[in-house]
Order: structure tokens, then C-alpha cells, then sequence
């Protein structure tokens, strides 16, 4: 009979506490997880709240527990992290760290049967996580498959292109804190400032994800030609803010495939 399944966790931050949490959203049998001791602060969280939740003493310990290891500790680490386990050909080892190349990850592991890099989303705590994957794998589809959805590229050279995208997060808060910042210049209460700001472009990644046209197609549904939208589009463009986006996610993609920037 079919053993159920079992995941490991070495490193215990936010990504791997929001795949924790997809996992045990409102299912009814979710899986063993066996978490390292690092984080503890966040294991312990996690496994008050949720019974197949355990903290492990060490590392090695995870590995001892489950076949199927997420690595989800920080790039500069993750090399004196991955030498001291001590993998067998059964296990799975799920990459989550960005720019750490297969063929350094299988070298480090040996003689782990099987290596594999994602690129996990925050919205896996809600199931809606779509996935990069690279190589295809069932375990690591299994997995990511109870988060959300999955992706997966034509090479790893792609993949780091995708993970370069999700350097963009912090700079598109930033840019909605400039708007929220500039309304309270003018007189608006900060905290009905982040209310508006928050509630449109909320509302604009809703209609993002339930509509099917091209980028382009949706950009030009919300803007008037001679309107405001269009004034303000032209006025960035005009700056070179699409182009200056373009040469930061280059530089990005150049660091994380290990080129010259």
C-alpha cells in the first residue's frame, strides 16, 4: 500500500510557512511535515496550529523523516547547509533558492536521486501559488499541485528569468506607497491614503486574474485616448521608466545566472 505523503523542510522562513499553511488549508487528511530547527520561532507556530506540524532537532533529522526535502534556507548558506546532510538515492531535493544551479545542487546532494528548482509564490498559503518548476518531476508536482498551479519552463536558463520577475515585488509596493504617499500630500488622512491606494490596485489584480486578453489588450481598456491615464503612461514612458525596468531585471537575470552585469 501506498505510503502517504511526508515533506521535509530544511529552513523554516516566510516561504516555507506559507506553503505550510497551503498544504493544511481546508483539507481534510494533509500530509506529514517535519520542519528544521531553524525558525524556530516559525515551526513552532505552525505546528501549534497544525497536528502533522513537527519541529525536528536538527537537519539530518528532517532527512531521517521524509524523502521529499524543500530547501528553503538564504543562496550565501546554502552550500554548508546541503554538505552536512547526508542524502540516499530516494530522496527528493525541491530547490527554493534563487540563482543555485542544478548541476552545484546535485554535487552538494549526492547521491540524492533526484534535484529539482521551484520558484513558490507567497499566495501558496492561500492554494493560488502558480509554481516554476524545472525539470519535471511527480514528487515536486505533487506537492506544488496542492498549493496551486504549475509551470514549467523549457530549460533552467528560463526559470532564472522567471525568478528575476519576482524581484519586482518590493518595487511595485514601493511604487503604490509613492501613490498612497502623494494623496496624503494633499490633504487625504494616511491611513484612507493606503485604504484607496490598496482597494484599486486590489482590485485591478482581481480583474487581472479573471480576464484572458494580452497585457497590452487590458492596458489599453483602462485609458481614455487625450484621458488622464494615457497623460500619465506617456509622462513614464516618455522618462524612460520602462526602460529603466528592463536594464534592472537584465542586471537581475545577469546575476542570477552567475554572468558579468
Amino acid at each position: 500500500m501506498q505510503q502517504p505523503a511526508a515533506y521535509g523542510f530544511v529552513g523554516a522562513g516566510a516561504i516555507t510557512a506559507a506553503i505550510v499553511e497551503g498544504l493544511n488549508a481546508d483539507v481534510a487528511g494533509p500530509p506529514a511535515i517535519y520542519l528544521s530547527p531553524r525558525g524556530r520561532s516559525v515551526g513552532r507556530e505552525l505546528a501549534s496550529r497544525f497536528p502533522n506540524v513537527h519541529v525536528c532537532d536538527s537537519n539530518q533529522n528532517v532527512l531521517s523523516n521524509a524523502t521529499s526535502i524543500v530547501l528553503a534556507v538564504r543562496p550565501r548558506v546554502s552550500r554548508a547547509v546541503v554538505e552536512k546532510l547526508s542524502f540516499r538515492p530516494e530522496h527528493v531535493l525541491i530547490s527554493a533558492m534563487a540563482g543555485v544551479r542544478l548541476e552545484r545542487l546535485q554535487d552538494w546532494a549526492a547521491p540524492a536521486g533526484h534535484v529539482v528548482r521551484v520558484i513558490p509564490l507567497p499566495q501558496a498559503a492561500r492554494g493560488q501559488s502558480l509554481t516554476v518548476m524545472y525539470p519535471d518531476n511527480a514528487v515536486a508536482r505533487e506537492l506544488f499541485a496542492r498549493v496551486g498551479g504549475i509551470l514549467v519552463p523549457s530549460d533552467e536558463s528560463t526559470l532564472e528569468a522567471f525568478s528575476a520577475v519576482t524581484a519586482t515585488f518590493a518595487a511595485h509596493l514601493d511604487y503604490l506607497t509613492t501613490i498612497a504617499s502623494w494623496l496624503a500630500d494633499h490633504g487625504v488622512d494616511s491611513g484612507a491614503a493606503t485604504a484607496y491606494t490598496t482597494h484599486i490596485f486590489g482590485q485591478l489584480g482581481q480583474s487581472l486574474l479573471q480576464r484572458t486578453d494580452s497585457l497590452a489588450a487590458l492596458t489599453d481598456d483602462h485609458m481614455t485616448p487625450g484621458g488622464i491615464n494615457q497623460q500619465l503612461m506617456t509622462e513614464l514612458r516618455r522618462d524612460g521608466v520602462p526602460d529603466m525596468v528592463r536594464r534592472a531585471l537584465d542586471r537581475i537575470l545577469a546575476r542570477l545566472r552567475g554572468e558579468p552585469a
